[in-house]
């Protein structure tokens, strides 16, 4: 398996890894061709992929904004998963978001997705229940 930074040519084999994977919500802007290629223009070093022989078995996102970093879509294949590539991505990740003098990093997790929240519990990320979710739409995904 090879880690390697995300490129913008990735995008068909990423998307269909997306949406072959539980748990992982996508939508018609964030997520569309020109979605990711905005998202890696802005974040080109800390996006990741996993490979095995030529697939991508794995992926995630991860931004900043100067202070506080935010992971997105990390991403197994089902067949790959309990092998170590999801502890792999994230400590990428974190690793690349720690060298640009990002101190806190956050996720959103789906409350529904199980594996996901045991994954990050083990990473070490704690839930904040003294803080609340919230988020604004200002442009409507299409619906599928």
């Amino acid at each position: 398996m090879e880690i390697r930074r995300m490129l913008i040519e990735d995008y068909g084999a990423v998307y269909a890894l997306w949406s072959g994977c539980p748990g992982v919500g996508l939508n018609s802007i964030d997520d569309s061709p020109e979605g990711f290629e905005r998202y890696l223009r802005r974040n080109p070093d800390t996006c990741f992929l996993a490979e095995e022989d030529g697939r991508v078995i794995g992926t995630i996102l991860a931004c900043d904004d100067g202070r506080r970093g935010h992971i997105n879509h990390l991403a197994v294949a089902e067949d790959r998963r309990r092998r170590g590539v999801a502890r792999k991505l994230a400590e990428t990740a974190l690793a690349a978001l720690k060298s640009l003098g990002v101190s806190k990093v956050n996720l959103v997790a789906f409350g529904t997705n199980e594996g996901g929240n045991a994954f990050w519990e083990k990473m070490g990320f704690r839930t904040r229940p003294d803080l609340v979710y919230r988020d604004i739409v200002l442009l409507e995904p299409e619906k599928k």
